[in-house]
């Protein structure tokens, strides 16, 4: 089973997310703390993150070098509703693997559920798929 761990101050977002997600067949760990995102990264190997902008302590943009920092291969799908220009241009340049506007119906959670799905089949080195052009 594959581990994701969601980490968002917004109760109502985690919990629609970690719903989807478990139906989906995926282990689920949730948390609004930037510390026990970080413990579980380290303890328990979670193979994806779906960070919220912000989490009880700090803004997930001033987290991200630190998570990156506990584990170079974690896959963050960063998930905001509202987030600057530049904050977004800074947190790729972090290495976020995608960024997502977050979800406020159980339809518009597919956009997640396939990012997941990318990171997963990335990180276990299935290659992403490449788009040919056929000229006619």
């Amino acid at each position: 089973m594959q581990e994701l761990l969601i980490a968002d101050k917004d109760v109502e977002t985690r919990k629609l997310m970690a719903n989807l997600l478990i139906e989906a067949g995926y282990d689920v760990m949730v948390t609004d703390s930037a510390v026990k995102a970080i413990q579980n990264i380290l303890t328990k190997d979670p193979q994806v993150l779906l960070l919220g902008a912000e989490l009880e302590e700090i803004s997930s943009a001033e987290l991200i070098p630190l998570l990156k920092k506990c584990k170079r291969n974690l896959k963050i799908i960063f998930i905001t509703d509202n987030a600057p220009l530049p904050l977004i241009r800074k947190i790729r340049k972090e290495g976020i693997f995608y960024h997502a506007l977050k979800p406020l119906k159980e339809e518009e959670i597919n956009e997640i559920k396939e990012a997941v799905k990318c990171a997963i089949n990335q990180r276990a080195g299935t290659p992403p798929k490449r788009r040919t052009r056929i000229n006619a």
